[in-house]
């Protein structure tokens, strides 16, 4: 249907006739993006089936991938690009008169995800779709996104994000394959029927799981993957005794309703555990039945199939498994166990104490009984183990599975999992001698670095096609498939012509963003002045708020001294704060507050300008990462477990302002520190202040009037608009909470790093030049190059032939 454009006109008018009873001219844009989404999923199809019977008949090891978040964004340019049908596709479009670009803004970001995490999941995917190997993505089916976010009287606002209203073009429904996930209930012992003794659970709340498949396209090479998502309906056998229907329709609409349930509450908390259950028992149980339908026993499937733990949220899969094999298929502890421990491996994305899962023994007991006896059982031979190996009785406490009313979850990943992996050098390090530093003691072997990547091709050869072009046309386009190739551009970092086209397609680029901006913040920006962004997820640890302040001494600067002037600056914004976290909503309620007064100040705004982008998300990074001169990394050096907007800052030549945290480490070791701006303490200097204790942030309000000033800004500016108080939190926060993340203390570092950009992007060749090398430099992050390393060191994976 995409052999050339003649042919698919013939079926895009066919198509159209038949489903919606009108011609292409009386049709709607809603209807011709679905026409168009069909026959794209239509031609990938023949992929799919191909790569699974390539699949069984090769005999191909399999990734199973667990994550609550894969953050795909826009399918159709990315599906289209991937199978090499784009242009006949615009070209025929073109001539039935229809712009492709309304159809590709036609789709809605798929709500699956939040952040950095969900989006490496989806990078993932694309990558082990493109390089040839088999690897599947579970996810649920969220109805709703994570939220969609409003600024309304200065103020984030959350909406629901209803991105399934007019359904999913990409996915098909598979219930042929639904699986039934028990929750609640009693374990009890029963006689089999050869006089051994079984476990089975009996009363309880049964939810039937049906996959919905999406199609994962590889690039050009015909080989589809799939990310299936798990939707919770009713059971057609099992309705519970012990409660209403309507009270279980609400129990069943509650698990698929959104990503991350608001978890101040304890019925949210609990929310949670069930999604959590609901994704690895569903993804679990169906490939455990299909492996044993295939060979006729379960002993040998870590031969066939590895499963990856994204984060902890998916940890549950351990007992789960175990707990499958031993009541499902009557296998024994030690056989099931010998291959739970060879199949699952782990993946930690941080060291930030509330983020490593801890859940209490009741919930857990009380959710799913069966599965907590499994931990406490893990948890018990773990103990004895230990024992007899002689582990002291301080590690022998911090390694514990359950300890203290709860069950560490990170624990029961690291004891179990046959490898545990940071994804950044200093995260892994980090994680190695701090965070579980006994456990690295114990059993040293499992841990392994894998740096973080993000796909070059949505990131840069569909994101910044110009960019792309310029790179093709001077190293030709083996760097598409092989990112490595790129380092071949950096050859061209003095040529002036190069050089000249690097300014002009970022100011094209630029142009593109401003025009956004002027659409949707109704904000005139100078496209000359430096395009300064941060773009990520609201945290305290990622420190907007240092960039805020920094915002703030500027313009009082600038208001004091009138011979004071920067470089004209825009600082951009991008964040959504979860919808309990008060501290983060608040600064975003700062920023907001003196964008409204900076923008609007005639004497200094020719300097100064300040935009805060509503509902950041895939989608709108594409349009803002191109167009950026300045990438702000700017977290507290040890936080940051790697970041990943970084790379793709990179990939469109930003420069790098950041601390040595995070990935901010590998970009300077692979483009030179002479080519990013790198300020701050080091994660030794931070650990050291935490360690010592004597780091006091009312010494320095006290000694310097930049931040004093700054900080009294929070009672008495104009942001403030007379309320003394509407910013009291963040100063309280600061001052009386020991300022945590050393805002202040790196304050002075960073005016200093700002000052330097200033200084150097006046100089436009050779922030050019910088911009170049950075790009050239960029093929260590691809995800490519990331994944590779899974398949081979940790996966055992091969290529489809």
């Amino acid at each position: 249907m995409f052999k050339n454009k003649d042919v698919f006109k013939k079926e895009f008018n066919r198509r159209m006739l038949e489903r919606y009873g009108i011609s292409v001219n009386e049709s709607h844009i809603s209807e011709r993006y679905e026409i168009l989404g069909e026959m794209v999923r239509d031609y990938a199809n023949v992929d799919w089936s191909k790569t699974h019977h390539e699949t069984v008949n090769q005999d191909k090891k399999t990734l199973i991938y667990f994550s609550m978040e894969f953050l795909i964004g826009r399918l159709l340019v990315n599906n289209m690009q991937n199978l090499g049908i784009y242009e006949v596709v615009k070209q025929g479009l073109e001539e039935l008169g229809i712009n492709i670009h309304e159809l590709e803004e036609e789709e809605s970001d798929a709500g699956l995800g939040n952040g950095g995490l969900g989006r490496l999941a989806a990078c993932f995917l694309d990558s082990i779709a493109s390089l040839g190997y088999i690897g599947h993505g579970n996810c649920i089916r969220y109805q709703y996104g994570f939220f969609k976010q409003r600024i309304i009287d200065g103020k984030q606002r959350e909406l629901p994000d209803q991105w399934l209203t007019d359904g999913n073009v990409w996915e098909v429904r598979k219930s042929k394959y639904a699986q039934e996930i028990k929750f609640y209930g009693l374990p009890e012992t029963y006689m089999k029927p050869d006089g051994s003794y079984g476990i089975r659970t009996r009363d309880a709340v049964v939810v039937r799981a049906v996959p919905y498949d999406v199609p994962v396209v590889g690039y050009r090479n015909h080989q589809t993957n799939t990310l299936r998502l798990w939707n919770a309906e009713p059971t057609n056998h099992h309705i519970p005794k012990n409660m209403t229907f309507n009270d279980y329709l609400n129990f069943l609409e509650e698990m698929c309703y959104g990503l991350y349930p608001d978890d101040s509450t304890e019925h949210g908390r609990i929310l949670r555990l069930r999604q959590q259950y609901f994704l690895v028992s569903s993804g679990l149980q169906s490939v455990l039945q299909s492996y044993y339908k295939h060979n006729g026993t379960l002993v040998g499937i870590h031969k066939n199939y590895v499963f990856q733990l994204n984060d902890t949220h998916p940890i549950l899969a351990i007992p789960e498994m175990m707990r499958i094999m031993i009541d499902e298929y009557e296998m024994g502890w030690d056989e099931a166990w010998e291959e739970v421990r060879q199949c699952m491996a782990f993946t930690n994305h941080t060291v930030m104490p509330e983020a490593l899962e801890k859940w209490p023994v009741n919930y857990v007991q009380n959710l799913i009984p069966r599965v907590y006896m499994i931990i406490e059982e893990i948890n018990r031979r773990f103990n004895i183990e230990m024992n007899e190996k002689g582990i002291s009785d301080s590690a022998r406490w911090a390694m514990n599975i359950i300890k203290d009313g709860q069950i560490h979850m990170c624990n029961l990943a690291i004891y179990t999992c046959f490898s545990v992996n940071g994804v950044a050098a200093l995260h892994t390090e980090i994680i190695k001698d701090i965070t579980f530093k006994d456990f690295y003691n114990y059993m040293p072997e499992k841990f392994n670095n894998k740096t973080n990547g993000v796909t070059h091709r949505r990131w840069l050869l569909y994101a910044n096609p110009k960019l792309a072009e310029l790179i093709t046309s001077k190293i030709g386009d083996k760097w598409i498939k092989d990112m490595d190739q790129i380092k071949a551009f950096e050859a061209y970092q003095n040529d002036k012509k190069v050089l000249d086209k690097i300014i002009d397609v970022k100011l094209e680029n630029k142009k593109a963003l401003a025009k956004y901006i002027k659409e949707h913040n109704h904000i005139d920006v100078d496209i000359n002045s430096i395009f300064d962004v941060q773009i990520k997820r609201l945290h305290a640890y990622k420190r907007q708020l240092m960039n805020v302040f920094h915002i703030i001494y500027l313009y009082q600067r600038m208001k004091s001294d009138p011979e004071f002037r920067i470089y004209p600056h825009t600082f951009i914004f991008g964040a959504k704060a979860a919808p309990s976290y008060v501290y983060a909503k608040k600064i975003i309620e700062l920023i907001v507050a003196v964008s409204e007064v900076v923008n609007n100040d005639e004497e200094t705004n020719k300097f100064l300008k300040v935009v805060f982008l509503e509902n950041y998300g895939v989608s709108l990074a594409e349009k803002i990462i191109p167009a950026a001169d300045v990438s702000e990394q700017i977290s507290t050096a040890g936080k940051e477990a790697s970041g990943t907007s970084n790379m793709k800052f990179m990939m469109n030549g930003a420069i790098t302002l950041g601390t040595m945290d995070g990935a901010n480490i590998e970009i300077v070791e692979n483009a030179g520190k002479e080519n990013e701006v790198i300020f701050g303490l080091t994660s030794d200097e931070t650990e050291q202040l935490y360690r010592e204790g004597t780091y006091n942030p009312w010494d320095i309000y006290n000694s310097d009037m930049r931040i004093k000033n700054v900080l009294d800004s929070l009672f008495h500016g104009e942001w403030c608009q007379y309320k003394q108080d509407k910013f009291s939190l963040i100063f309280d926060e600061i001052m009386n909470r020991h300022d945590q993340y050393f805002i202040l203390k790196d304050f002075d570092s960073y005016l200093k790093a700002q000052e330097k950009i200033n200084e150097l992007y006046q100089d436009k060749y050779l922030w050019a030049k910088m911009a170049l090398i950075n790009i050239a430099n960029s093929g260590y992050f691809t995800s490519d190059r990331t994944i590779e390393q899974y398949a081979k060191e940790i996966w055992g994976l091969s290529k489809v032939k």
